[in-house]
């Protein structure tokens, strides 16, 4: 009994420093890959991305395992070598083959575990990344061994099997777009308008703050719709990921600003009345 005992504290023991240990060795070589091989070819976003995604990928596999092997060396010692393995060959067995091919729970989960490496592998999103799934938008949190689990802008979290996603849109890969329309008066000099912008956006790219993220300067693009009350003018520059929003932030507060002092007057968009619908 006292050598039963042993035996289970001993594997609880080295169970649980598997289990917490095993992440920090996987985080570490996730690194040292990265930095040695990667460092020259991504951008240090990218690079911390795909170490966080690969990094929390491995971990949930290695943990799985851990408590696996864990569990089958305490039944062991509690009940038999033999014992223990009939006790648990259901469990291996509905994750074979057979189970796969017969268990449509199973398939499922099989599917949901191959599509979470084919989505890592490929690189079509990671942590950190801002994603579109079936029309739901958010940053990635986590990338699971069977869902993908992304935070939208009202704080609601949305759980999405990696089965199950067709069709993926990523707002934050390789480069972004600070694109936006500017609203001006009908009797605006275009051609000043789009002189004072671009230099806006020149100045902005060269300052330190922002040259790191502004990897093409927002210039003036063309001039879209118009009415009798405001010509829509469209301003478009290049960012690093996720740096679009902050970018097109700081150009319209700064085209704003240069408005005021040359007495640009900013155009009225015409709001539609609703007529209400009579009961």
């Amino acid at each position: 009994m006292l050598e039963t005992l042993t035996q289970c504290a001993t594997t609880i023991l080295i169970g649980l420093a598997c289990y917490w240990l095993g992440p920090l060795i996987i985080n570490w070589l996730m690194t040292h890959i990265f930095v040695t091989h990667y460092q020259r070819t991504l951008h240090k976003k990218d690079l911390e991305k795909r170490q966080r995604t690969l990094g929390g990928m491995f971990t949930n596999v290695w943990r799985i395992i851990v408590v696996v092997i864990a569990l089958y060396f305490i039944l062991q010692a509690v009940i038999g070598k033999e014992q223990a393995f009939t006790l648990l060959a259901p469990l291996f067995a509905s994750a074979g083959i057979i189970g796969v091919a017969l268990g449509f729970g199973a398939q499922s989960l099989v599917k949901d575990f191959i599509s979470g490496i084919f989505i890592i592998s490929e690189n079509q999103y990671r942590v950190g990344d801002v994603i579109e799934i079936e029309g739901f938008g958010g940053t990635v949190e986590r990338i699971g061994v069977r869902s993908t689990v992304i935070r939208d802008v009202d704080g609601n979290v949305h759980f999405f099997p990696n089965g199950m996603v067709q069709h993926i849109i990523n707002k934050t890969m390789g480069y972004s777009m600070a694109r936006f329309t500017l609203a001006v008066a009908p009797d605006t000099d275009i051609d000043k308008v789009a002189k004072i912008i671009d230099k806006i956006g020149l100045k902005l790219a060269s300052e330190e703050k922002w040259k790191d993220k502004v990897l093409e300067a927002p210039r003036y693009v063309m001039m879209g719709e118009f009415t009798a009350t405001a010509i829509n003018l469209i301003v478009s520059g290049k960012t690093q990921p996720s740096d679009q929003w902050s970018v097109t932030a700081e150009m319209r507060r700064r085209i704003l600003e240069k408005f005021d002092q040359e007495g640009i007057e900013i155009g009225t968009i015409p709001v539609i009345p609703t007529t209400p619908k009579k009961k």
